[in-house]
């Protein structure tokens, strides 16, 4: 309790409420943390994240707090200690262990006495973010309060001996907001990857676990800067909210109107994977996709809407020069679905498959689904229309541009389409999956999507699945559906959005 004399009356105030604060941490796959007092590894990179995420602060008059134990601060160099920019609160229960005339240092005797003073005057004004980073025994006890906000966890994608553990990270309590890329450093593998808590317990789990996780981004300030930023799903919520939000009216060729600005859920998976081995094998009937069960390509090749666009010689469900034409036949002469192109035209695929194994320096590893002399001859012109490929310390990376992108329906799909394509072409080339990036043209919500938009944006992003490929499959035309198995996905329910034709 607080007690203040003003005037002369005595006036008794609740004790403020305990600090939170976010775990800053390194671990092996066993989530081994030191060995002998010491961090078994040399990554400078891991050490650099450290400083930026401790140190950096959103309001420059203020600064962070670091929480460690006295053998933790005791590992520090000499002539890094105190940490620089930070204030340095070291546990101890030692009486002598002596700090006298150490600027930015202060002791507490435990973490809940840490929190509390980080709480009060002067430092409930003063510090901006409480970061604990060690040692295991402060770790372990800080992971299982419900005052943690946050994990910041290097994953060191390796078995090295320690004497010194933390429990692995319950993903009932905690979901991955982001994820970086793997980085290879003195012969060790990791990224980083940040957990924010989205329950009190795993007790309050099993009992609430039926009620709906509300997403709203600014419950989630307190991370740093460079954390926040970084969850891409995130990014794709905040665009689609800004469209609806900011964007232009205006009304569009399909004839509904649509909000769009020009810039820059369940994902149908098998609708995904089925279409893109559609595209690879270089079809253009959409009777193959129906034959599966897969119906995305119904509208636009229905007889009355070729009729409507003037093609109405076409057979019914014939697509005409589509993507997977252009990939695998650019430059044939197109006639009908049912005709045999074996041969004719430039095979891309086959081509870009070549230069990332033989030639991966090449700048000019493209797929282009654009090609203008075909596309009155087309259902639809292309909207993801090409894609360029990069080759890098053994992984495969894919840039695509998508000149119109309905953002609702058709952004989440095109994202796991060419994730998935990224993975194949690395899988049958023998490297591994980097980044995807996603330039947009025209991004556009349509109105009749505002509300389920609105729906989907109250949902928090989940941890993203991992897609397993056939070990046995190496060549990009010997796959079927069969050869992949995604794990790991489980979807707020179906949002249900009307394909604009």
């Amino acid at each position: 309790m607080t007690t203040t004399i003003l005037n002369g009356n005595t006036t008794t105030m609740a004790p403020e409420p305990q600090r939170t604060y976010q775990v800053v941490v390194a671990a092996t796959k066993e989530m081994g943390i030191g060995k002998d007092g010491k961090l078994p590894w040399n990554l400078p990179t891991d050490l650099k994240f450290f400083k930026d995420i401790t140190l950096t602060t959103s309001d420059s008059a203020k600064k962070n707090a670091v929480v460690m134990g006295r053998k933790t601060w005791e590992s520090i160099p000499t002539k890094y200690r105190p940490l620089s920019g930070r204030l340095n609160v070291v546990l101890t229960r030692s009486g002598g262990f002596d700090i006298a005339n150490t600027e930015n240092v202060v002791t507490c005797s435990s973490v809940d006495s840490a929190l509390d003073l980080l709480a009060a005057p002067p430092y409930c004004l003063s510090i901006e973010r409480v970061f604990v980073i060690g040692g295991g025994d402060i770790l372990r006890e800080a992971l299982n309060r419900t005052s943690c906000d946050a994990i910041h966890l290097t994953e060191i994608d390796a078995s090295i001996e320690c004497d010194t553990f933390i429990p692995e990270i319950d993903t009932n309590v905690y979901q991955p907001w982001c994820s970086s890329v793997p980085i290879s450093e003195n012969g060790l593998r990791f990224c980083f990857t940040s957990y924010v808590r989205v329950k009190c317990s795993a007790d309050e789990y099993k009992t609430n676990g039926s009620q709906p996780l509300q997403f709203d981004g600014k419950k989630y300030s307190f991370l740093p800067k460079m954390v926040f930023d970084q969850h891409e799903e995130f990014l794709y919520l905040n665009l689609a909210e800004d469209i609806i939000s900011n964007g232009n009216v205006k009304n569009d060729r399909t004839g509904t109107d649509e909000i769009q600005f020009a810039q820059t859920k369940r994902v149908f998976w098998r609708g995904v994977l089925e279409e893109l081995l559609w595209f690879i094998s270089g079809s253009t009937s959409a009777k193959v996709l129906q034959e599966k069960g897969i119906h995305i390509w119904d509208g636009n090749s229905s007889r009355e809407y070729l009729d409507g666009i003037g093609l109405t010689e076409r057979e019914e469900g014939d697509l005409g020069p589509v993507y997977g034409f252009q990939w695998r036949h650019f430059g044939a002469k197109y006639t009908d679905m049912n005709a045999d192109y074996t041969g004719q035209g430039f095979d891309q695929l086959t081509d870009v498959i070549d230069k990332i194994k033989n030639n991966p320096d090449d700048r000019r590893i493209i797929l282009s689904a654009w090609n203008p002399p075909d596309l009155k001859l087309m259902a639809l012109p292309p909207c993801h229309m090409f894609a360029q490929f990069y080759v890098a310390e053994g992984e495969l990376s894919c840039q695509m541009y998508q000149r119109s992108a309905d953002m609702g329906l058709g952004v989440p799909f095109n994202i796991a389409s060419y994730s998935l394509l990224t993975c194949m072409l690395a899988h049958v080339c023998d490297l591994v999956p980097g980044d995807f990036t996603h330039v947009i043209g025209d991004a556009h919500v349509y109105r009749n999507h505002v509300r389920p938009l609105q729906e989907q944006l109250q949902n928090p992003p989940k941890p993203f699945p991992v897609l397993k490929i056939n070990p046995e499959k190496k060549d990009i035309d010997s796959f079927v559906a069969a050869d992949f198995d995604l794990t790991g996905y489980e979807p707020h329910k179906k949002i249900e959005m009307k394909m604009a034709v």
